[in-house]
Formats: C-alpha cells, structure tokens, sequence
C-alpha cells in the first residue's frame, strides 16, 4: 500500500488564503455545471428570538442552456399537490422552450449578462484577499478534517474593484481552510456595520450572522453544503424583521449526466 505523504503546513495566512481562494474560484467555476436540491427552513423571530413562524421549502436548481432554473418540489415537508406540480415542470418547459427557439442575438445577450454575473463573482473572491487583515489562530478539526482557522478583520483603505465588494468592510470573520486540500471548509461572519440598500428602502442591521460550511460532493469539487443566516433588518425604516434561514444542499449531479436536463431538452452551455 502506498503511503500517504504528510501534509507540509503553511504559516503564512495571506498564502493561505491566496491559495484557497483560488480554489475556490475553480469550485465556482466547476459548480455552476451541477444540478443540486435545495431545502431552505425559514423562521420568523420577534424581538427577543423567539420563534413566531416556521416555513419551509425545497427547490431543485436545474442548469439548462448555462442559465439556473428551479423548481419548488416540496413546502412544509409535504410534496406540492399534483396540479402545483405540474404548473413548476410547466414553468421549466416553457424556459427550455424560450432557449431552443432564442434567435442568436437573444443568446448571446443572455450569456453575456450570465458571463458578466460569473465576472463578479470572481472580482469578490479577489477583493477578499484584498479587504481583510490575516490572521492565524490555532488549527481545528471540523467534520473529520483538520483546518488552519485563519481570522479576517477589514483593513482601512480598501478600495473595491468588484460590484458587492464594497459591503467586505462591513464584516468581520474566521475562516477554516481544509489544511489537506487547501478548500474553503467553512465561513463564520458577523456584520460589524449597518448595510443600507437603496433610499430608506431597506437596512441590513449589525449583528447580521452569516455560516457557510462546504465539503467535497464529487471527486475533488467542494461547494457549499449548508447556509444559516441569522438576519436584523428594517424595512422602509418602519418594520423591523429578524430571520434565522438554514439553506441546506445536497444531491450534487454532473447537468450533461442528469435525465431531468435531457427530458427538458436543454444542455451544456459554458459562456
């Protein structure tokens, strides 16, 4: 049997991060190709935590023609009954429909604004790297593997390049790297600033918490297992609301292998 060599660590956070980061970018890139399930459990809190209501619901995120569509399955637990059912499958044909029949101008105008969106994303992982000071606390062993826990505080003068890296200064976090793989394990922030969006429209309180554990889902592909959001906001100035929403995925599948895309007609598209 062979042996497996010993992992040589690394003690400078930024090359931590440098690295990861650009991992990360690859399972962004690789990801948007996957079909996955998503159940999101939504509960509504009053002013002292308690809970007042409960929803939930679970969606399946197709990728057709290198657009996400979805489609709600379940709510509350239970099966959407026959006729909503067939209303969300109505929805997806009527958009694959809409991509087999698009002129070539048409698609290309969608695929520009999909690249531009993709564009952003990758901007943010870099203004990442750019907006935090690091930090490297004590490793940890989180769901069997042991992480460099690297601590992130907003460094003053940052200037964003990308669409939403102007919000970075506003939060403060940890991140736990995978010290085998060098993959994002988990993101824990914490909003140390109120976010405003739009003219006394809407106001993300701080306090905000945000959660992002990701593990491996097919071969060596990381993307995002679960998302607890724990949210303070105000609405129009007026009415406060506090959420606490866990997104969980699973169900990971390769689109060019998955039967649902073929029977809808649609396919691979990389823009």
């Amino acid at each position: 049997m062979a042996s497996v060599a010993p992992v040589v660590l690394l003690n400078e956070p930024a090359e931590i991060i440098r690295r990861s980061a650009a991992n990360e970018e690859q399972n962004a890139k690789r990801g948007r190709e996957f079909d996955y399930s998503e159940m999101t459990l939504e509960k509504k809190l009053d002013s002292s935590g308690a809970i007042r209501s409960t929803e939930s619901h679970t969606k399946q995120i197709l990728v057709v023609n290198g657009d996400k569509l979805e489609r709600v399955v379940a709510k509350n637990g239970a099966p959407l009954p026959a006729s909503d059912a067939a209303k969300e499958v109505a929805k997806l044909r009527e958009a694959t429909h809409r991509y087999a029949t698009e002129t070539a101008e048409q698609r290309a105008a969608r695929l520009k604004e999909v690249q531009k969106s993709r564009e952003d994303e990758r901007g943010l992982v870099e203004d990442i790297q750019q907006a935090y000071s690091f930090a490297l606390l004590p490793q940890e062993e989180l769901n069997g593997h042991m992480c460099y826990v690297i601590q992130a505080d907003p460094k003053a003068g940052f200037q964003p390049h990308s669409k939403d890296g102007k919000y970075l200064p506003k939060f403060r976090g940890k991140i736990w790297v995978d010290q085998a793989e060098l993959q994002w394990a988990k993101v824990d922030v914490e909003m140390v600033d109120t976010i405003s969006f739009g003219w006394v429209v809407a106001r993300l309180n701080k306090g905000t918490h945000v959660e992002v554990e990701q593990a491996r889902v097919a071969g060596d592909l990381w993307l995002p297992t679960q998302v607890h959001l724990r949210m303070q906001a105000r609405v129009a100035l007026v009415q406060d609301v506090n959420y606490d929403v866990t997104r969980t995925y699973r169900d990971y599948k390769d689109s060019s292998l998955d039967s649902e895309v073929a029977r809808l007609g649609g396919g691979r598209s990389n823009p």
